[in-house]
């Protein structure tokens, strides 16, 4: 099959060739994002392989759809991207990699935790300047505090597995409870309860119209005063506005994150000699007691080779029998979101 690859880098490239071995797919590579603007580098192929960034909306999927596309082939969980309605309507499928080792996100949110409470980001720079003063680096200990966890699938039920060897007491909210998660003694609650007793929240939902901006203005009015608040799920999952005003109140005492809701100009690329033109984003830097990561979370070699593996799976699926093997569809994402 005949496949244009969007938004690759050569780490892409090289875990998607080593998948592809034996298989036979053509696969096109490009460094640009999918879009109105770049669709028409998909002419002469039968299928898209997209990422987080890249816009899969009605628009676009109409015109894939005419050039005889009728697979968009995610290499990511996540499909707030994309325009299942007029999927459907265009009858192309929409595949995604559901799990590809949720044990890299769920760690790398340790790797925020730990950093951010001990301060090590900011020793670590001290020390090579000379200075080995304690001011300033003071923490706490994990061990006996609540952590809030807002999903709890896969990735969140690994996050929860960590927590309690930390000695963490974990409350979760999810419409949906994980049995696997209440074996480990994880209490299920409402949003509520959760923002105002955990010492620290930490995000693993999906992007949807019920969880877009579920961390805003009414969210900070509840929330426990200083608490940790870690997104490692999707940017818009929380309001960057209103959560700049609580940091500057002080309700929220440290922000860890991977993703951000305007992050499609600036992640995954090196802008290091130019100036951030988001003022939103280069406000957040300015805080010394927020830590930002570029969608790193993911970044093992086992979450690539799983990803990329999945990825050429569902491409010849589709192209043998006509159908993915990890569908996404408007009537499965009503029966779990997740």
């Amino acid at each position: 099959m005949r496949v244009a690859v969007f938004s690759t880098k050569p780490y892409d490239r090289r875990f998607l060739d080593a998948a592809n071995t034996g298989l036979g797919h053509v696969l096109s590579y490009y460094d640009a994002r999918l879009s109105p603007a770049t669709e028409g580098l998909a002419a002469g192929a039968q299928a898209v392989c997209v990422f987080v960034n890249d816009e899969v909306d009605a628009d676009v999927l109409a015109r894939l759809s005419s050039k005889g596309i009728k697979l968009v082939a995610l290499r990511s969980a996540g499909f707030n991207n994309v325009d299942l309605e007029a999927a459907r309507r265009e009858g192309v499928t929409v595949a995604r990699v559901p799990a590809y080792s949720p044990h890299a996100v769920a760690e790398h949110t340790l790797a925020l935790i730990l950093t951010l409470n001990r301060k090590t980001h900011r020793a670590y720079n001290r020390v090579r300047e000379g200075n080995f003063s304690l001011e300033g680096l003071l923490g706490f200990d994990l061990n006996g505090k609540t952590v809030g966890l807002v999903g709890t699938g896969k990735i969140g039920e690994v996050v929860a597995k960590i927590l309690t060897g930390f000695g963490c007491k974990v409350l979760a909210h999810d419409p949906r409870s994980n049995p696997n998660c209440e074996a480990l003694g994880v209490r299920y609650g409402s949003m509520e309860e959760l923002l105002s007793s955990s010492h620290i929240v930490s995000l693993h939902c999906p992007l949807t119209p019920a969880t877009h901006h579920l961390i805003g203005s009414d969210a900070l009015k509840q929330m426990k005063r200083g608490i940790m608040l870690i997104n490692t799920s999707r940017g818009a999952v929380i309001d960057t506005q209103a959560v700049i005003r609580g940091l500057k109140e002080g309700i929220i005492g440290s922000l860890g994150l991977d993703v951000y809701e305007e992050e499609a100009d600036l992640f995954f690329e090196d802008l290091s000699d130019r100036f951030i033109s988001d003022d939103v984003f280069a406000r957040l830097l300015t805080f010394p007691n927020v830590l930002i990561t570029g969608h790193q979370a993911f970044f093992t070699k086992e979450a690539l080779t799983g990803i990329a593996e999945t990825t050429l799976a569902n491409i010849t699926a589709f192209e043998r029998s006509g159908r993915a093997v990890h569908e996404v569809s408007v009537e499965k994402l009503a029966r779990d979101p997740r």
